[in-house]
């Protein structure tokens, strides 16, 4: 839970200070004498819409080791053979993969784990000390292989590229509700007033509320995917659904809110909310496909 709540505060962080300084240099002129400019309008919207994302993006992997305090292993020097197993589990699959070696790091928590990185090729794969110690070795390889299958996927990608444009339509879309109501309702007739930016602010979280819901969708989809994909990658299903329902017998550990979508685990918000799909709806997608 805490992992996704750090990725969108940085989300909306970097378009605040890319909208401020846009703004400043006079880029964000979509406001005229005449009204509001929905082309000038758009172009403003899906530069700080799809800046904010692709910013987050390329710090998700400084993100992920400061929030979590994940402790990159050297693959050169691992201190003890738990290390040097997990180094070489994740190599291995990475390769049957065809992807890059990522970073392979250990955080201190309860069970869970989480990929994620701007590039295929340079990316990090984490897994907690509770997950390590509370799964057999097959298990715990069978996690491995969900989180590589992210990264081979390109979920990462293509979640920011989902986000880019629902952050482009908040953007959009929040100004325009904002200059009607200044406008129309207000009867505002020079510039903008109060009631335009009170009108923004209040649309902004609205909007963002339904676009949660739609990136919240879309991960749903992939949790089923790279479940697919470690079943391939280990060339069984069996050993992702052993550690499936073993996480469904302990309490999920939390991950700041950035890389939940990369996790094992999600969190309990509710159908719509929720990034990952329920243990026992993930366990029966891997049988079916067996069958």
């Amino acid at each position: 839970m805490k992992r996704i709540i750090l990725f969108l505060a940085t989300n909306m962080a970097v378009m605040l200070v890319l909208s401020i300084t846009m703004n400043l240099l006079g880029v964000g002129r979509y406001l005229t004498a005449n009204g509001i400019d929905p082309a000038q309008l758009l172009i403003f919207a899906a530069l700080i819409g799809f800046g904010g994302a692709f910013i987050s993006l390329l710090m998700s992997k400084w993100m992920a080791k400061t929030s979590t305090g994940a402790q990159v292993i050297d693959p050169q020097a691992p201190r003890n053979q738990r290390e040097a197993w997990l180094v070489d589990t994740v190599h291995q699959l990475a390769d049957r993969a065809g992807i890059g070696r990522p970073e392979v790091a250990i955080y201190e928590g309860a069970p869970n784990a989480f990929a994620t990185g701007a590039f295929r090729n340079d990316s990090l794969v984490a897994v907690s000390t509770g997950l390590l110690s509370s799964m057999s070795e097959e298990e715990v390889a069978a996690v491995l292989g969900h989180e590589v299958s992210h990264i081979a996927n390109g979920d990462m990608v293509t979640l920011t590229l989902i986000q880019g444009v629902v952050n482009t339509f908040v953007i959009f879309l929040s100004r325009l509700v904002g200059y009607f109501i200044d406008r129309a309702i207000l009867k505002n007739e020079r510039g903008v007033g109060m009631g335009y930016y009170a009108s923004v602010f209040i649309c902004e979280i609205l909007f963002g509320v339904i676009a949660s819901i739609i990136v919240a969708w879309f991960s749903r989809q992939r949790e089923y995917r790279a479940d697919a994909g470690s079943a391939r990658l280990l060339g069984s299903r069996e050993p992702m659904i052993h550690a499936l329902a073993r996480l469904g017998g302990v309490e999920a550990g939390e991950l700041p809110k950035s890389f939940q979508a990369s996790g094992i685990t999600g969190g309990a918000l509710g159908a719509l909310f929720a990034s990952h799909p329920p243990i026992e709806q993930r366990i029966e997608a891997l049988r079916r496909q067996q069958a």
